[in-house]
């Protein structure tokens, strides 16, 4: 994790270090850091509870190999903080190189310092969805007629 850890909140930067150095076998140790109706949601999950969340994370390893979160930079300020991070994986049922996000989470905390909202923000489009097979062919080319070109005269 990078950043002056010194500068955040203790909570800011536990919940961090956690997700900088989270496997499948420290996964149960998130409910530690999390309210029992901590809100979690991601491109994939909207889910309300601790339980649910700890099953998104343990999916997450069950599906992924290679699956490791890196903490690139944290903001924070009174109860809310923002860690912007890479994940790279590789699923399991798909061969392949492994793949990368680059990521953003918007965390809000309890007065006691756990976790009551980790929200995250990615773009599945392009770092998910356009690369499975025939999907990705078809957001590509999606892509392509949206994007501004100005050599084009236009768009759609």
């Amino acid at each position: 994790m990078t950043g002056d850890a010194a500068e955040l909140p203790a909570y800011v930067a536990r919940y961090a270090d956690f997700f900088d150095r989270m496997t499948a076998e420290t996964v149960p140790h998130l409910a530690d850091l999390v309210t029992p109706d901590v809100h979690f949601r991601d491109p994939f999950n909207d889910i309300r509870g601790a339980e649910g969340m700890l099953r998104v994370m343990a999916h997450m390893y069950e599906t992924c190999d290679l699956a490791r979160f890196r903490v690139v930079d944290t903001m924070a300020s009174d109860r809310h903080a923002f860690l912007t991070w890479e994940f790279d994986f590789r699923p399991k049922r798909l061969r392949g190189a492994p793949w990368h996000v680059d990521g953003v989470t918007e965390l809000h905390f309890a007065p006691d310092g756990r976790v009551t909202a980790h929200l995250d923000y990615w773009d599945s489009g392009s770092q998910f969805y356009g690369r499975l097979p025939v999907l990705g062919w078809v957001i590509r080319k999606l892509r392509g007629r949206l994007q501004y070109a100005p050599s084009s005269g236009g768009g759609i």
